[in-house]
């Protein structure tokens, strides 16, 4: 079986404004260098309509409501100093979330083996009823409750290797122990949040806080307590929250990550995984601000998605 690239025409749509990191050309570089790759392996699909309701099992209604409401007609509104949105945002936004679904479906359906969903905004930051550091919906937590509450999953274990905490994610499931969600990221950094004492009522939660300038090899070894974390869990289905600016050339952070480190990462979680989950996994796009290391290091990540098949 094949991997499924999930991507959306609607992310041209959300404008951030000049100078603004979390920028259209992040996901057009992406999508342009897995065209000129032209893997066979690899299915390509669009998002289809899902039943708004699904957000607000993740989100309050409060908050769906307000977010509904704060779409312009023209120009750029802030839902906070960092997450920027305009016109095009609405569909943009809908289609993120919509991303996840598809894949989720097409893994269900036996469609393809895993997902990546090459989309924007971003998600792992949006808490259950705000928005924060460009984040809008949390595609990944919709995702979840998606598994749980369709395919009626007891076990979802969501990896973010972003290098940002996802105080988001962590905030919505923290009492709920049906999802392990795991974060490696740079401490102490934006958010704030990530410390190794916020574990989750039911022990759900678990964070591994790095140092800035954590090298390769650092990192791998770290990593190994996030393997050992899932072999314990031993999940129904994995999501990664797929960040890539723990890369040495990000301009917003300080990790020393290379390209390859990200095949290392997946393919190392697939394996311990495979017992569990038969490789069901979906991955979803983060953060990731330098446009050529994000080209890589996708490349390299889906790699590891794709040998797996």
């Amino acid at each position: 079986m094949k991997t499924c690239l999930v991507t959306t025409d609607t992310y041209q749509n959300h404008d951030t404004g000049n100078g603004h990191p979390e920028k259209i050309d992040r996901v057009t570089a992406i999508i342009k260098n897995f065209k000129k790759l032209n893997n066979n392996n690899l299915v390509w699909k669009k998002p289809t309509k899902f039943d708004q309701s699904l957000l607000i099992k993740t989100h309050s209604s409060k908050y769906v409501n307000f977010v509904t409401k704060s779409f312009p007609e023209k120009g750029f509104s802030f839902l906070d100093g960092d997450t920027i949105i305009s016109p095009g945002s609405k569909d943009a936004t809908k289609d993120a979330v919509g991303s996840i679904i598809t894949a989720i479906n097409g893994i269900q359906n036996n469609e393809f083996k895993n997902a990546f969903c090459a989309v924007r905004p971003p998600g792992h930051h949006a808490e259950k009823d705000k928005a924060m550091g460009f984040c809008i919906y949390n595609n990944v937590a919709v995702g979840a409750n998606y598994l749980i509450e369709k395919y009626k999953f007891n076990r979802v274990a969501i990896i973010d290797f972003d290098v940002h905490h996802g105080n988001g994610t962590q905030n919505i499931f923290y009492d709920n122990e049906k999802v392990l969600y795991i974060s490696t990221h740079q401490y102490p950094y934006y958010p704030g949040s990530g410390t190794e004492k916020e574990k989750g009522k039911f022990n759900n939660i678990f964070n591994i806080p790095l140092e800035a300038g954590t090298s390769s090899q650092q990192y791998l070894n770290a990593y190994e307590n996030v393997l050992k974390k899932i072999k314990k869990f031993q999940p129904e289905f994995i999501l990664f929250s797929a960040g890539f600016d723990a890369h040495m050339n990000d301009p917003l952070a300080q990790l020393k990550l290379t390209s390859n480190d990200f095949y290392e990462i997946t393919k190392r979680t697939l394996e311990v995984s495979k017992n569990f989950c038969n490789g069901k996994v979906v991955s979803i796009l983060e953060g990731g601000y330098d446009l050529q290391a994000l080209q890589e290091s996708t490349e390299r990540h889906v790699d590891a998605l794709i040998e797996f098949n």
